[in-house]
């Protein structure tokens, strides 16, 4: 997994520039349109995007300052405040809030990054842990916006070869085990990357170490993010090879975020 703070901020960067182009242009009846994410509107996500940049705000000076990280109950009343904007202003003030957080992250010179450290959701953090949080978040969101704009859109590459080293704690942590026993392997390109699949009363997804005669899904890194991610419904899909696994079997077991 990559360590380095600066290239998940960059990742940030890249992902926050997308969005900012994708949503600029929108006008009203666009912003309203749903999103992929089926309960919100493009302009609800911008909105989630918004009131999550203030909460990570607020994490980032808590890990800066060694207090504790804000709790859910100062969260509720941040996201009471973005849901009664109106949607051009959650799209307009989304992308502020935004671009404020990541200046906040993009200004740490390395005693400060060095400094960051928190405790929440279970986690040790670190910047780099941080950072790599808001990407997972930020990336797939962005994408919702993009797909619902044109079909043919796919999470941003620099994302994806962060992410493709992460997804193995998403899809222990937000699984639906149906009880069923499966080993598989799940071979990606661009990057290329071998995993080992398990699934049971518990879903695991570990590095392959080479083991060879299992049923296997191949696919891009792209879409195997976007399965992990919930977010790989046929409509979506790319050509993939099954060999001896049900794609349709798996997708319920990976509701994402």
């Amino acid at each position: 997994m990559e360590t380095s703070p600066d290239l998940w901020i960059g990742a940030l960067r890249q992902s926050h520039d997308r969005l900012q182009a994708l949503v600029e242009p929108l006008g009203l009846s666009q912003l309203e349109q749903r999103s992929y994410a089926s309960e919100w509107s493009i302009a609800q996500v911008l909105s989630h995007l918004g009131s999550q940049a203030e909460i990570f705000g607020g994490f980032l000076e808590a890990g800066l300052t060694g207090q504790d990280p804000p709790g859910r109950d100062s969260f509720v009343p941040i996201w009471n405040v973005w849901n009664a904007k109106d949607p051009q202003a959650q799209a307009a003030d989304g992308l502020r809030a935004d671009e404020a957080t990541l200046e906040r992250f993009e200004s740490l010179d390395p005693e400060q990054k060095a400094r960051v450290r928190l405790h929440m959701f279970g986690m040790d953090l670190d910047i780099t842990g941080l950072a790599r949080m808001r990407v997972s978040e930020h990336a797939v969101h962005t994408w919702d916006v993009a797909v619902a704009l044109d079909p043919s859109a796919t999470v941003a590459p620099d994302a994806v070869g962060l992410l493709i080293d992460t997804v193995g704690q998403l899809a222990a942590r937000a699984a639906k085990p149906d009880g069923k026993p499966r080993r598989l392997r799940v071979s990606t390109s661009d990057p290329e990357r071998h995993f080992i699949l398990e699934t049971g009363e518990a879903i695991n997804l570990t590095e392959s170490d080479g083991e060879e005669g299992l049923p296997e899904l191949r696919l891009p890194a792209e879409a195997f993010v976007r399965l992990v991610y919930g977010r790989l419904d046929p409509a979506h899909t790319p050509p993939v090879e099954a060999d001896g696994v049900d794609l349709d079997e798996l997708r319920p077991l990976l509701p994402g975020i």
